[in-house]
Parts: C-alpha cells; sequence; structure tokens
C-alpha cells in the first residue's frame, strides 16, 4: 500500500509539471511527451549499439573503419543540416505527420538493426535512425512556438523539454542497459522499437493547430534580395555563432574521449564504460544546470553572457590539454555542457525578442541546423585528431574554439574574420516587436 501511494504521489508530481502553466491546453503537454520519447529512443539506441562499430572503430588500425565510423556517426548530422534542415524548413503542412514519421521509420529501423545485428545492413539502418532523430530535432524546434503557453515564454518552455527530455534518456536508457544485459543487444533494439511505437502515438496527440502557417514568414541567415524572408539580425548572428563555437566543443567531446579511452584501456571494458561513464555524467549534469540556470535570466546583455560561456569553455579546453587525464575531461564535459546549454536558452530569448512571431518558428528551425552542422564539425575533428593522448586533442580544438570565439565577437561589433562572412545584411541591432 504504501508503495501504490509513493507510486500515486510521483505519477501526480509528474503530472502538475508536464502540465503547469497551461501547457495541457496549449499544446505543450503533448509536445513534452513526444520530445521525452525521443530522448528515450536515442539513449536506448546508444546502449544497444555500444559495442558494434563504436568501439570497433576506437581501436581499429584501419583507416577505412574509422572512415566507416565517422560517417555513420556524423553523416545524419551533415545530412540534416544543409539537406532536410531547409526541406523541414518549408513544410508548411503535415508537421505532426512528420514528427510521427520520424518515429515510426525509426521503428521500422530498429527491427531491421535487430534481425540484421551481425552483418552489413545494421550500419544503412543506424545511418538512417540519426537521420530521423536529428529531423525530429529540427521539426520540434519549428513546432514549439505554435504550442508556447500565454504564461511562459520561450525560454522557459525550451529548458523545460530540455530536462525533461535528459530524465527520460537516463531512465530508458538505464533500461534498455538492463534489457541488453538480460537478452543481448537484439534485445534492446526490439526495445527500442516499442518505444519508436509509443513515440509514433504521441506525436499523433499533439494538436491540430500546429499545422496553421497562415502568415508564416521564413527566416534567413542573410537578408534576401527579393525580400520574402525575415532576416535575423545581428544579435541572433552573434548568439548562433557563439552557440556554434560551444557546440564544437561539446562534438569533439561526445567522441573524442571514447576513443582515447579506447586506445589507453584495450584489454579492460568494465573500465572503459566507467571512464567514459564518468564524462557523460558530468555532461549531464551541466545540461542540467546550464537549463535551470538560463530559464531563470532575462538575458538584457546577450552577447556578453554568450562570449562568458564561450570564454568559459575555451579556458576548461586549454585546462585539459595542459593537465590531461579523464578528471580534467569531465571537467570539460561539465563545464562545456553547462556552457551549451545557458547559450542555446539565451540564442531562444533573443529568437523571441528580436523576431516578429511570423518567423520565429523558421527561425528556429534555421538555427537548430547551423548548430547541428557545428556538432559535426567538432565530431569529425575528435575523429581524426590523434588519439594517443589527450592533451593533444583538446589543444587542437581549443584553438578552433578560440578562432570561433573571436568570430563571435567581432560580428558582435560588426566586423568578421572573414570579410561578408556573417554580418551581410544582418541589421544594426535588434528589432524587438514586444
Amino acid at each position: 500500500m504504501r508503495s501504490r501511494e509513493i507510486t500515486g504521489n510521483g505519477i501526480r508530481a509528474f503530472r502538475r509539471a508536464t502540465t503547469a502553466d497551461g501547457a495541457d491546453r496549449s499544446g505543450l503537454e503533448a509536445l513534452t511527451y513526444a520530445t521525452m520519447m525521443t530522448y528515450a529512443v536515442d539513449a536506448a539506441v546508444a546502449v544497444a549499439l555500444a559495442n558494434t562499430l563504436f568501439f570497433a572503430a576506437a581501436s581499429a588500425q584501419s583507416k577505412t573503419n574509422v572512415a566507416l565510423y565517422l560517417a555513420i556517426t556524423v553523416a545524419p548530422f551533415a545530412l540534416v543540416a544543409p539537406v532536410i534542415g531547409p526541406l523541414l524548413d518549408r513544410l508548411q503542412r503535415g508537421r505532426r505527420a512528420a514528427l510521427a514519421i520520424s518515429f515510426a521509420g525509426r521503428a521500422l529501423l530498429a527491427v531491421v538493426m535487430a534481425l540484421n545485428y551481425d552483418n552489413w545492413l545494421l550500419y544503412p539502418a543506424a545511418l538512417g535512425t540519426m537521420v530521423l532523430s536529428k529531423s525530429f530535432v529540427v521539426l520540434k524546434a519549428a513546432v514549439t512556438p505554435r504550442v508556447l503557453p500565454e504564461k511562459i515564454t520561450l525560454v522557459t518552455t525550451n529548458s523545460r523539454l530540455t530536462a525533461f527530455g535528459l530524465a527520460s534518456g537516463a531512465l530508458f536508457g538505464g533500461i534498455g542497459g538492463a534489457v541488453a544485459a538480460l537478452v543481448g543487444s537484439n534485445g534492446a533494439l526490439f526495445y527500442t522499437a516499442a518505444l519508436c511505437v509509443v513515440g509514433t502515438a504521441l506525436c499523433l496527440r499533439i494538436p491540430r493547430w500546429v499545422e496553421v502557417t497562415a502568415g508564416e514568414v521564413p527566416a534567413a541567415l542573410r537578408s534576401s534580395r527579393r525580400g520574402k524572408r525575415q532576416p535575423m539580425g545581428r544579435p541572433v548572428l552573434v548568439t548562433l555563432w557563439g552557440n556554434g563555437s560551444i557546440r564544437v566543443l561539446t562534438g569533439f567531446l561526445t567522441l573524442f574521449v571514447a576513443f582515447v579511452v579506447k586506445a589507453q584501456t584495450e584489454q579492460n571494458p568494465a573500465r572503459q564504460l566507467v571512464l567514459i561513464g564518468i564524462v557523460g555524467t558530468a555532461a549531464g549534469i551541466g545540461s542540467f544546470t546550464g537549463n535551470a540556470v538560463g530559464s531563470r535570466q532575462r538575458f538584457r546583455h546577450a552577447d556578453t553572457l554568450v562570449l562568458a560561456c564561450i570564454t568559459a569553455a575555451w579556458a576548461s579546453a586549454v585546462v585539459a590539454a595542459v593537465l590531461p587525464g579523464i578528471v580534467t575531461a569531465a571537467v570539460v564535459g561539465l563545464v562545456a555542457a553547462t556552457a551549451s546549454a545557458l547559450a542555446k536558452v539565451c540564442l531562444d530569448a533573443v529568437i523571441q525578442r528580436d523576431l516578429p512571431e511570423e518567423s520565429r518558428a523558421s527561425a528556429f528551425g534555421r538555427s537548430e541546423t547551423v548548430l547541428q552542422l557545428a556538432w559535426v564539425f567538432g565530431g569529425a575533428l575528435g575523429v581524426l585528431v590523434p588519439h594517443s593522448t589527450f592533451w593533444i586533442g583538446f589543444a587542437i580544438v581549443a584553438a578552433v574554439v578560440a578562432l570561433a570565439g573571436t568570430q563571435t565577437a567581432l560580428i558582435s561589433r560588426g566586423r568578421s574574420l572573414v570579410p561578408g562572412l556573417g554580418v551581410r545584411g544582418a541589421g544594426p541591432g535588434p528589432q524587438p516587436v514586444r
């Protein structure tokens, strides 16, 4: 009876959190559940595939195997950003259906991977799964402004979605790990397929008004000669460049640490998982912290905060280069994830402040594709740099972050390292609408 009482109280508390501020009436509750499920699916896939190509490539001497790993893990981000992102931005009808299809496709591909775990079909299926996952992220960014409750801002809304998603990923990823331990990775993939089916149903529960696009004006990074798109403006570009600078570091860290740990602890798989888990846990704590702090800020000086985040991320990478080791790598994970979350909340706030309502959905979709490209660059860097020691990789990525951070600072002053890059047509400053 006591267990039932505790469970009931927990469920009621969860319901209060997901329906707070009118989220149940605006449609945000339904989008929250769908977002939680996509985090759960991503975590389950990661657990199921942990012992396949990922670790095999990490210790492979063959450049072909490393190139194959790079194609499988990085290509989805590169494909979503320049190709699928703009295509989804032009999607005027069927956004709910597109979200549902992203889950249904992953369900089918999870079954394909489960039935072909030991042959080459696993890899194209894994590639397709990642592409659909990133497509959901872009679509979700465009749909969120359509389900915004009147009582809260986009900043708070996106922070809430991220917090619920991270918690869901931790919970369902843990369950996926238990399933994999009991019945193997094939069973974990069938478990993933079941989660995808649930996600498909949840997407169809998102209210129909997210399909209403009357009067919507697409956003653009630059001004258009035809004037059919809303330029984002310099403040948005500054925060976007800043976010991209930090995403390079988080993408790098995601892959580089795993490769170095694998190379240094080749004969001890349990130790590998523990060491990677330390860095992953630190990054998870950083994401929660950054979103919690960011949701309480007003961002009156957004460019200053973004530059501070870049500086903190760069400084942590420099420390890791000077004092290499798993502890400093975990510190980089904590600082980089916190800075990334803060900078992303800042970007959300600036888009809401400076862009008219009819262009915000498109601006969120466009900005998300740019951030995907920044992550893929960092991820590719993490695979291609030498994995013999920590310090070489962190020294290289620190230099890259410093370069991107310098470009961010220059754009805030109307200048650029490359003439015309990031400032042409951006406008002199904010264009407040309320």
